[in-house]
């Protein structure tokens, strides 16, 4: 595996490969982010992955400087998953000057769910994503489910700006007993890490509710976030909306089955989890 850190040293290398397939990350790897590197070979060819934490998706009360860096760990589990480039530039390389010049997502989709309680959270990773875009130019590019707001922001952006690159949406990588894999699950102290799994068991619940023929959108919600609540959790929200723009489903909606999917935030001790499930 080559590791590469300038973008003009990228282009050269990837000079003439019209299949590459690109699965960017901020490191710390753990195995959601391995499957999505497996996938990415299934698409494409050579496989690329990036590390860069990216200052501009963190708020001013963030764990920019916290967030877990494990480079050499990272490099060996890349390696031993086949891939050809690892792109690990420094901020001064994406940044040389100020980034005056951003993606904004439009505010319905941007300022909702995640971007109400993360201002300015999508603007930092839409900028992000097309700059790798432009390094990699990749054919597809691979992002996991987990972060559900995230994939359609990107994905959207992509259409609406013709980039000759197909996203991939992996399915979320779980723990055997559902957590979803995260680099801040590592946050989480012993006991924490034994509840963790509720938020996704309450996503189950409203799901199953729902399925059942209970339509009360706004009583599911509230229902869901008082037991959580009760178990010793902050929930930030807890939200069924329609798939295709995430906005909040009207009774038509409700009425002719359009496709649904419940999301979730919260904080469980010090650790905010999101997490998603498709009704």
């Amino acid at each position: 595996m080559k590791i590469i850190s300038s973008i003009e040293e990228l282009r050269d290398q990837l000079s003439g490969q019209l299949r590459t397939a690109f699965v960017p990350t901020m490191g710390n790897l753990h195995e959601g982010h391995l499957s999505l590197m497996r996938l990415a070979r299934k698409h494409g060819d050579p496989v690329v992955a990036s590390i860069f934490v990216n200052r501009m998706q963190f708020g001013p009360n963030e764990d920019f400087e916290k967030y877990p860096r494990t480079f050499h760990a990272d490099v060996e589990k890349l390696e031993k998953e086949g891939v050809y480039v690892l792109f690990a530039p420094t901020e001064k390389e994406l940044y040389p000057e100020p980034q005056e010049f951003r993606v904004r997502p439009p505010d319905d989709l941007g300022n909702t769910l995640e971007g109400e309680f993360r201002p300015g959270f999508f603007t930092g990773v839409t900028t992000i994503v097309l700059k790798l875009f432009s390094c990699v130019q990749p054919r597809v590019a691979v992002f996991g489910k987990k972060d559900y707001q995230q994939l359609m922001i990107v994905r959207n952006m992509s259409r609406q700006f013709a980039l000759p690159t197909q996203i991939i949406a992996a399915e979320t990588y779980r723990a055997e007993d559902g957590l979803a894999l995260s680099s801040r699950n590592m946050y989480l102290s012993e006991s924490e890490r034994k509840e963790a799994p509720a938020l996704y068991q309450s996503l189950n619940l409203v799901a199953d509710e729902m399925r059942g023929g209970h339509l009360d959108v706004f009583q599911l919600e509230h229902s869901a976030m008082q037991k959580l609540a009760a178990r010793g959790w902050a929930p930030d929200y807890i939200s069924i909306r329609k798939r295709g723009d995430l906005q909040p489903p009207s009774a038509g909606d409700l009425a002719q089955g359009t496709p649904l999917v419940v999301l979730a935030a919260a904080k469980l001790g010090t650790t905010r989890l999101i997490d998603n499930l498709e009704i």
